[in-house]
């Protein structure tokens, strides 16, 4: 740990020979400001500068944990780390220099990685003591967003069912209050330690450090488990209490497909109970709103061997996917989009010119026509500059706004196949605005606009990400500056907090990615803004200027769905399956309380249908409750009774999923509301 050594990353610089006063029996408080500060590399006295500005002085060499119980015994109790100089480091590290401390406590946003790590560590020590030694090979250990995991090779086929064994037996470690100890070792006595016949998985992670030059390993051991590791972690695993193993899965070895296989175990964890009751709570209601059960109950789409990744829609589900196009469409059309197609397959030349095949050919389909290469499409942006191509272009025709609801394909390994959120085809709402360089900004502003409008219609809130240039780009530096500059612009000018995502953009141009936040609070990326300098001197693009010479014109490539296919998904999860009036599958469900009303209930039907309404009639000859309950379980929006009362008065009984009410109303009456509710439900100022 380079930070612990007096003359490495030391904060404060001597301003003065005289010496501070010592405080070996206890820490004093001195209350300078930096410029006051003295280098204490020539005594052996150290000045600690805490968050709230004060100086504390300590013999040199004074453990984190010491210098919080000095500060207050309730934060010596809480302590779980420190950041020091800006990195995080174990509670036990010693203090050799002048430095900037703060305590890290359960309440800090840090702290959950840490308590995470530890649980890996604490589940590492679990497996080896169940299943020996010589038993287990580790592989990696990571932390995740809300858990931790594990990757093992073992003789023994781990199951769900072997987890409360693990789990037990990690409980019984951390009440044994074994020291916990992290040493700084040299390469050969590593080596020593994680042999490649014992554990070839940390052996060959030990090579991977002795190759990027890492002078020391860092290990830490708890009894007989001994574990690579980056820290920090937690003083003790008794302080570990919150944790949940949730699952095991196979993974494949740093990732690669023709790797080994191992085992990976996979929990949850958290600073107290509390969290981790909140947390199960929030996974029962994700697994409630699953998009892949509500997708076969709901009878929305499927998946089949015959065609792995490639979703089958059925007819509700199809009946989604249109409302989803049409919806995009009508709103695109009325801000000046013209719509057009582009083949599914095209050949190997086209995605050369277009750059796809150094940047993306591993994620793409090939074949053979007349002895010639094709590729199934990835992406629309290629056929869409031969649109543009097809004409001589004046600067008149521009901004052009060409949009496609495209068909795409996309290699993904089939371990990353998940439902309908990652899928090897889908339909992109693609388009590709065609600009001259004075109009970038302006036609940005429009496509955030249209974005913004229409995630309101769902109630999506979202988060904005600005991607810069990433190592593969394409094109010089300097127009990469203008359009990450001109994307910048924008954003500052609408007054939007944003984020940089260093590195992300496309291998063409940098963008902006919109991650829209569920019932649920997760986030999904789905639209996006993306300017393009590089597509059009790719493709030789032109257009005449109003002085009769060319110019190059500017593209902005543009989604807002992204995939209609994930979307779908996402709406799905984000309402557990009861969809708004305007947007579900069947709207009306005709229930007749028996036989004799059948007649009735059809002829309710068609009138529902003729205004432009979805409606069903259960003609089944099962009792009323359970017709109630099914068209319940279908969350249809609107359940009419139909019986003799109804049928006398031309009348229907309506109730609304999940309402206990019920309302007596006219054919006539219910039509009308509810042709105005699904105009209101698609209304962008709703």
């Amino acid at each position: 740990m380079s930070n612990l050594h007096p003359s490495a990353n030391a904060p404060f610089k001597p301003q003065s020979p005289s010496a501070a006063p010592h405080a070996h029996a206890s820490a004093s408080s001195v209350n300078h400001s930096n410029e006051d500060i003295h280098s204490a590399a020539a005594s052996d006295e150290i000045q600690v500068q805490l968050p709230n500005g004060s100086i504390r002085l300590y013999p040199a060499g004074e453990s984190i944990a010491s210098i919080a119980r000095s500060i207050s015994p309730a934060l010596g109790k809480s302590a779980v780390a420190g950041l020091l100089n800006g990195q995080l480091v174990d509670i036990s590290t010693p203090i050799l220099s002048d430095a900037r401390l703060e305590i890290i406590t359960p309440a800090h946003e840090a702290s959950s990685a840490i308590y995470r790590r530890s649980a890996a560590h604490l589940l590492g020590q679990a497996v080896q003591r169940l299943y020996g030694v010589d038993g287990v090979k580790f592989g990696g250990a990571a932390v995740t967003e809300q858990g931790f995991y594990y990757d093992v090779e073992l003789k023994h086929s781990l199951s769900e069912a072997d987890l409360p064994a693990i789990e037990q037996m990690m409980k019984q470690i951390a009440s044994e209050q074994q020291p916990l100890q992290r040493r700084v070792i040299e390469h050969t006595e590593a080596q020593e330690l994680f042999h490649p016949a014992q554990q070839p998985y940390q052996a060959e992670q030990l090579e991977n450090e002795i190759a990027q030059g890492i002078e020391s390993v860092v290990i830490y051991q708890q009894g007989d488990y001994v574990a690579l590791e980056h820290g920090p972690l937690l003083s003790s695993p008794q302080r570990l209490q919150a944790f949940r193993l949730m699952s095991v899965a196979g993974a494949y070895w740093r990732g690669d497909s023709s790797g080994q296989v191992l085992q990976r175990i996979q929990g949850v964890a958290f600073t107290d109970h509390a969290e981790l009751d909140e947390h199960l709570q929030w996974l029962q209601e994700a697994r409630r709103r699953d998009h892949r059960r509500l997708g076969r109950e709901l009878k929305l789409f499927m998946f089949s061997d015959e065609a792995p990744g490639m979703p089958f829609y059925l007819p509700k589900g199809m009946l989604l996917r249109t409302e989803l196009e049409q919806f995009s469409r009508k709103q695109q059309l009325q801000r000046g989009y013209e719509e057009v197609r582009t083949p599914f397959m095209m050949n190997q030349q086209l995605w050369e010119q277009s750059g796809h095949w150094d940047h993306y050919k591993d994620n793409m389909y090939f074949s053979e026509v007349d002895h010639e290469h094709f590729a199934l499409k990835p992406m629309n942006c290629p056929g869409h500059m031969l649109i543009y191509k097809n004409e001589l272009r004046s600067y008149r025709e521009l901004p052009m706004r060409m949009m496609e609801f495209g068909q795409v394909h996309r290699h993904e390994f089939s371990g990353a196949l998940n439902g309908l959120m990652r899928v090897r085809t889908f339909c992109q709402d693609d388009a590709h605005i065609y600009a001259r360089p004075q109009q970038i900004e302006a036609e940005i502003a429009r496509a955030m606009e249209l974005i913004d409008d229409m995630y309101k219609v769902f109630g999506f809130e979202y988060e904005i990400e600005l991607s810069t240039r990433p190592e593969d780009y394409m094109g010089s530096e300097e127009l990469w500056d203008q359009a990450e500059q001109a994307l910048q612009n924008v954003l500052e000018s609408r007054g939007v907090n944003y984020r940089i995502n260093a590195g992300d953009g496309a291998f063409y141009g940098p963008k902006i990615d919109f991650h829209i936040l569920d019932a649920l609070r997760r986030s999904w990326q789905c639209g996006t803004i993306q300017l393009d300098f590089q597509m059009p001197e790719k493709f030789d693009l032109w257009y005449v200027g109003e002085d009769s010479v060319k110019y190059r014109p500017v593209v902005i490539h543009r989604a807002i769905y992204g995939s209609i296919d994930r979307f779908l998904g996402i709406l799905t999860e984000h309402y557990a399956g009861a969809f708004p009036l305007w947007l579900a599958p069947v709207q009306v469900k005709v229930l007749p309380v028996s036989g004799h009303y059948e007649d009735y209930a059809l002829k309710v039907k068609s009138m529902l249908a003729q205004a432009g309404l979805r409606a069903e009639v259960d003609g089944s000859s099962n009792k009323l409750g359970y017709k109630m309950r099914e068209a319940q379980q279908q969350k249809v929006p609107y359940i009419l009774v139909v019986g003799e009362q109804e049928q006398q008065s031309g009348s229907v009984n309506v109730r609304q999923h999940s309402a206990s009410e019920q309302q007596q109303l006219s054919i006539s009456e219910l039509i009308h509301r509810l042709q105005a509710a699904v105009q209101e439900g698609q209304l962008i100022d709703a």
